[in-house]
């Protein structure tokens, strides 16, 4: 009975996932749960730092940001762009040895770069934290030790990015979804068992041994698809210089999109101390939608995508584009709703330690509110530039990306130094620039592509959208007033519920009414997860389908 579950079990991990939704079902659902456990570890910090040790939690997530920065210019500029599909190719025109021994070669060279790139990192860690903050010396140097610590983590980030891309290479998405799982186990667990030794050094530590967690649970996995990690020394690889080829227009958009979070770190560190960390615990709400609907439908149809421009089957491509677009906005657009209407509730629920105080909760609400915004579109941007990267075109969303980050500058700065904003100026110029980056993506993509027609479907469900929230405020504030002691934990998580719920059902609802056509897919979805047994053991389809974002 036992060898029959333990098989059963190896089987569902190792299935192949061979449509989108499924497949995206699959990788957003551990989303969730590394996402809530992500929720659960700044809890965490919230308890054991917020009270009088503000100071200390913002050096913690501005120290954090400095080697995640190189990790994502070198490491995911060459994942995200260009690695599965030159990956596949290989598969498809040569052979699966080949393509690993490719693997590998870019993996070494990678590698030893990263080394280097950590090496100078430490040496020169504290000029680089007086660059990019004004902090006092004593908040300089605990910066610096941060720093240091998690540098480490990367270089084992490196090697599991790789795992993680060879697996959804493959088309399997659960183990690399179950990763960053692991990865916040580790923070919690360094976070729980050493603050009260070690202090904020305790968040640093957790995060290394995240690290280590998060490559070790995909190893055994890969090595089963015939992947194993080797030192193979080959910059001359035809693969890997064709990697290397395509990764600079992709590095430098990740460099312009990294300089979001340096803004933020720069001017939150002209504020008051917990700025930064309110910053980051709106971000973190912000980001999970995105996450959960965005990032992995955009990864579960960035490998179809890939196939379809390999095999120039132009029609497939615009079909699979247009309907997954549209399919992140029918889950996008009643989440940012959500988000919209219960942002105090969800603030508190998340955040609401003894130690968080009043004020700190009404402004990570606001800004939460005005974040809240953009995640559609946001959401959507995840998989438009995809759509170019599956075309080898890694130059057009460079030029999106820096017009964007241009924007976004220039209308922090001046809403946060000259109108006195703060933390709000800083989140409403993120939301108008993420906006401004899907119109001028999709207006590209129709261009270079191909017609997608969304725009009637999109403005469809933002009707359908603003009916919910009108739908949802009222039985909310009656709740809040004349039913809910939200004093209480218990009543507030009831009081959360019970408006979900109803949002929910009148989304549903109305867009039955308004025949909005991707309630269908979800339907057809429902039916599935309904018979998850058969369809995980007995079928190749099961339930169809970065770490920078879970600091």
């Amino acid at each position: 009975m036992v060898k029959k579950i333990l098989r059963q079990s190896k089987n569902i991990l190792n299935r192949q996932n061979n449509t989108i939704l499924s497949a995206a079902a699959i990788i957003a659902l551990s989303y969730l749960v590394s996402a809530l456990l992500g929720l659960v570890r700044n809890r965490l910090l919230v308890s054991r730092f917020f009270s009088g040790l503000e100071a200390d939690l913002d050096v913690y997530f501005a120290a954090f940001i400095v080697p995640d920065t190189l990790f994502q210019l070198l490491i995911m500029g060459a994942l995200s762009a260009s690695f599965i599909p030159v990956y596949q190719e290989y598969i498809q025109k040569k052979s699966l040895i080949r393509a690993n021994k490719m693997a590998n070669s870019t993996l070494t060279s990678l590698a030893f770069i990263q080394v280097i790139i950590t090496i100078l990192l430490i040496i020169f860690a504290k000029p680089i934290a007086g660059l990019i903050t004004h902090y006092p010396e004593p908040q300089l140097n605990l910066m610096v030790n941060l720093i240091r610590i998690m540098s480490l983590a990367q270089l084992l980030f490196t090697v599991s990015a790789f795992l993680t891309s060879i697996l959804q290479a493959h088309r399997r998405f659960l183990v690399p979804a179950l990763a960053p799982i692991f990865y916040n186990l580790g923070t919690i667990a360094g976070i729980f068992f050493l603050s009260a030794k070690f202090g904020i050094y305790s968040a640093a530590i957790g995060i290394v041994f995240g690290a280590l967690l998060h490559l070790l649970v995909q190893l055994p996995w890969a090595r089963a698809l015939g992947f194993s990690p080797k030192i193979i020394f080959q910059p001359q690889n035809p693969g890997t210089k064709t990697i290397f080829r395509l990764m600079p227009p992709r590095t430098a958009a990740l460099s312009l999109s990294q300089i979001e979070r340096w803004v933020a770190v720069n001017l939150t560190s002209l504020l008051s101390a917990g700025s930064l960390a309110i910053f980051s615990f709106a971000r973190q709400l912000y980001v999970l939608p995105i996450t959960l609907f965005g990032v992995s439908l955009a990864q579960a149809s960035f490998p179809i995508l890939s196939v379809n421009a390999s095999l120039k089957n132009k029609p497939q491509f615009i079909s699979i584009l247009s309907q997954s677009t549209l399919q992140i906005f029918f889950f996008a657009l009643p989440a940012s709703v959500l988000i919209l209407v219960l942002r105090i509730p969800l603030v508190r629920l998340v955040f609401g330690a003894s130690s968080f105080p009043w004020q700190a909760t009404l402004l990570t609400a606001k800004a939460l509110a005005l974040l809240a915004l953009s995640i559609a579109p946001q959401a959507a941007n995840h998989l438009l530039t995809r759509a170019f990267h599956a075309k080898k075109n890694t130059r057009t969303p460079l030029t999106i990306s820096l017009i964007t980050i241009t924007f976004f500058c220039l209308t922090a700065y001046v809403s946060t130094r000259q109108l006195n904003l703060g933390v709000l100026g800083i989140t409403s110029s993120l939301s108008l620039s993420n906006l401004l980056n899907f119109l001028i993506l999709l207006i590209l993509v129709n261009k270079k592509i191909g017609p997608l027609n969304i725009t009637v479907p999109i403005i469809k469900m933002t009707f359908v959208s603003f009916l919910t929230a009108i739908s949802l405020w009222f039985p909310m504030r009656l709740l809040d007033q004349f039913v809910f002691d939200t004093t209480r934990t218990f009543s507030l998580v009831l009081l959360t519920i019970i408006v979900s719920l109803i949002g929910f059902a009148v989304y549903l609802f109305f867009s039955w009414i308004l025949k909005v056509d991707q309630l269908k897919s979800v339907l057809s979805l429902t039916k599935k997860i309904g018979n998850w047994r058969r369809l995980l053991i007995q079928t190749d389809e099961v339930i169809e389908t970065s770490v920078a974002d879970q600091v």
